[in-house]
């Protein structure tokens, strides 16, 4: 049997819904697991992919390129195979060897999807360095990899790195891909045969490293994960045949999707690797600039998009700015409180557990959709009818509006040693709050300590050892991997995450505290950008809030405030008015030893570049509590 054989597609069929397996200890589902939808794949690599689609159906539009002039190209199958294997030669004319490491550093564009998939096919393996990474960060990754070769986005970023090639002695070769340094290599292989990329993808399998992902680490230096071209074959192939309304063209217009999400992340690179095997367009949007990524998605018209919450909170709270400019606000308002009372009308029915919307709930629905959810879909590009989000919780609140919008969201939940998802929302049966089911082939066990454990063909080979040049195993014997997040299955066996072990907060009375529910909601307040909340060892609870800018602007403007600076700003009695309501309402989630009792306004939103966040927009909340720990004992020190 051919590698192209063992690693054919998952199948176009519509897949049976297998309902989790639960073992349930003291009343309590304890585990969940979902048998594999997918075979396993035993022989061939990812770079495997772009020669079988082109086998399969050359004709096929695999990819979009977007031109200067913002018009989109398509890229059949067989095209894109054909720049693949050029760009794979020219890497082995360079001397690079299968399990070489090779790092790209740039933004999500076409050139790194490309480059991604000829470094599979000339047997590399890939490390990603986020292009928002400084000197030091990406040193150490390119040390601890041991990476020969690295191509970066632009000049900054390879003055940056040329001034580093004395720390990184086994960094031979460095490329800049805006200066056409892709056709430079492809130059480069013209002399070799075209068997030397076969012999290449001959030499690795799926047991074999695909790639090096370093972990953000809110804590200590950055970790590599080992992924295997198995791990991602596993996730892909069972990702597609679970959300197959998603990834399967199931009405006239033909599945496709814009990436903008950093393929220096798991959750997008899985994207990337999951629309080539399933055959969906794929687009890249590099710049995530609020109007830019407007015209891409109106260009480009995606059917389903991947996020994070904070883009559909986004695009919320514009369309609630947006209304109250026109004088429209409580209209909006009444619209989203019909979407989410026809959101959770359609969760009752998946589940049994009604009937569905009623008669009068339709005809409000149908009524705002011409006013404001048909405005909402615009937003996403006018075709979208699908988001997978993950990252956090996106909250039961803007879960149910978007479904009355017509929009299906499926939250999953699940980190870099796990390829990305391990749990999601099953298609047809939402359960709005929640991170799903365990993704076939997956099982979630929650720990005595209510820690979430995971195993999976998904489950990463373990942390890179630079010294052996090999994974260090990050699992227990029995392959279960220990997240550090802390959750919870119900009866059906969903999961909810309610905070990471690290985070949890006991307070001086020794009540514990998970604080990501009440951060989350307050992130979803149009006025707040990021939310620190603090208790640790002290007598109550208390917050750090910084400001949105698009939100804090459009306040301003409606509160003729505009001349008032940051710092004023902080301390203004009509905003702190307006966020104390949304205190108030994050308060109704927990009781009152949990709740927020005092809060600060912080003038400067915490960013990656001041080290308060990860490059995946993680709260570094050990640095962020050292740099402002006089504004937090003030909270303390008034009460």
């Amino acid at each position: 049997m051919s590698s192209q054989q063992a690693s054919a597609a998952p199948s176009a069929a519509v897949p049976a819904l297998v309902e989790p397996a639960k073992e349930v200890r003291n009343g309590t589902v304890r585990e969940a697991s979902v048998p594999p939808l997918a075979p396993r794949v035993t022989r061939g690599t990812l770079g495997d992919i772009p020669f079988r689609n082109a086998a399969e159906a050359p004709g096929d539009t695999v990819l979009s390129r977007k031109r200067p002039d913002g018009t989109w190209q398509d890229v059949t199958a067989a095209e894109f195979a054909v720049e693949v294997s050029d760009l794979a030669r020219g890497l082995i004319a360079y001397g690079l060897a299968p399990g070489d490491r090779l790092a790209i550093m740039a933004r999500t564009t076409y050139e790194w999807t490309l480059l991604d998939f000829a470094s599979w096919a000339a047997g590399l393996v890939t490390v990603p360095v986020y292009p928002t990474s400084s000197a030091a960060q990406a040193r150490h990754i390119l040390q601890d990899a041991g990476v020969r070769a690295c191509a970066v986005e632009n000049v900054e970023q390879a003055r940056m790195l040329s001034a580093e090639r004395g720390n990184v002695p086994a960094l031979e070769h460095l490329w800049q891909l805006d200066t056409g340094a892709l056709a430079q290599i492809a130059d480069a292989g013209r002399a070799l045969d075209a068997d030397a990329v076969t012999r290449a993808r001959a030499a690795r399998g799926p047991g074999d490293v695909a790639t090096l992902i370093y972990t953000s680490g809110t804590t200590g230096r950055p970790k590599g994960c080992v992924l295997t071209h198995g791990n991602f074959f596993a996730e892909v192939d069972n990702n597609i045949e679970f959300l197959h309304p998603v990834f399967r063209t199931v009405s006239a217009e033909t599945a496709a999707t814009l990436l903008f999400l950093p393929l220096s992340h798991v959750f997008g690179r899985m994207v990337a690797i999951g629309c080539m095997r399933a055959r969906v367009r794929l687009g890249h949007a590099p710049s995530i600039q609020t109007e830019d990524l407007l015209a891409d998605l109106a260009g480009f018209r995606p059917t389903f998009l991947l996020g994070i919450p904070y883009v559909l909170e986004k695009v919320y709270n514009t369309g609630r700015a947006t209304a109250e400019k026109m004088g429209r606000g409580a209209s909006f308002d009444r619209a989203s409180r019909i979407a989410q009372r026809y959101g959770q009308a359609v969760e009752e029915r998946e589940h049994g557990r009604g009937k569905g919307p009623g008669a009068g709930t339709r005809a409000a629905r149908g009524l705002y959709d011409v006013l404001v959810y048909r405005r909402i879909r615009a937003a996403l590009g006018g075709s979208c009818r699908h988001v997978i989000c993950g990252g956090s919780p996106l909250g039961h609140r803007l879960g149910a509006f978007y479904e009355g919008a017509g929009i299906s969201v499926y939250e999953g939940y699940g980190l870099t040693e796990t390829t990305a998802a391990a749990t999601c929302t099953p298609p047809l049966k939402p359960r709005i709050g929640t991170v799903g089911w365990p993704m076939p082939g997956t099982a979630v066990r929650i720990a005595d300590d209510g820690e979430v454990l995971l195993k999976g063909g998904n489950v990463f080979a373990g942390y890179w050892d630079a010294a052996r040049q090999t994974a260090v195993p990050g699992t227990d014997e029995e392959g279960w991997f220990a997240t550090g997040d802390l959750g919870a299955l119900d009866e059906d066996g969903y999961l909810t995450i309610t905070g990471r072990k690290k985070d949890l907060i006991i307070t001086s009375g020794g009540k514990n505290l998970a604080p990501a529910p009440l951060e989350d909601w307050l992130r979803a307040h149009p006025l707040v950008s990021q939310c620190l909340v603090v208790g640790d060892n002290r007598p109550y609870i208390t917050a750090l809030i910084t400001l949105e800018p698009d939100g804090l602007a459009h306040w301003q403007q409606m509160h003729k405030k505009q001349a008032l600076s940051p710092a004023q700003l902080a301390e203004d009695e009509d905003l702190l008015r307006n966020l104390q309501q949304a205190v108030d309402e994050a308060n109704t989630l927990v009781s009152r030893a949990e709740s927020i009792r005092a809060f600060a306004v912080l003038p400067e939103d915490f960013t990656e570049e001041g080290g308060h966040l990860t490059p995946s927009m993680k709260l570094k909340r050990d640095a962020i509590a050292r740099d402002y720990a006089d504004r937090i004992e003030k909270l303390y020190g008034s009460r």
